[in-house]
């Protein structure tokens, strides 16, 4: 029986800005996404106003593009510029 998420679950190199927030890689892209969201929440960047964004503090800024918010949707693309 092949994998049928094997493409999701193969280790990616972590950038040095991503690495800083989600620790060394090489990481499965699902272990990098769910670090970020403990990382997120230890931190309580999410908008009380609006959950599903994320408000970056300065180690998030460098992997968000400099933005200071963001949406989940915007952080999944923005987080995949640092795999690789």
């Amino acid at each position: 029986m092949a994998q049928s998420n094997s493409a999701f679950m193969k280790p990616l190199a972590v950038s040095p800005e991503l690495a800083a927030v989600v620790g060394e890689g090489p990481m499965p892209r699902s272990e990098v996404v769910k670090k970020i969201w403990e990382y997120i929440k230890k931190n309580d960047l999410q908008n009380p106003q609006n959950k599903r964004n994320i408000l970056a503090d300065d180690n998030l800024k460098k992997v968000f593009d400099g933005k200071e918010e963001v949406t989940m949707f915007e952080m999944t693309k923005l987080v995949s510029k640092h795999l690789s």
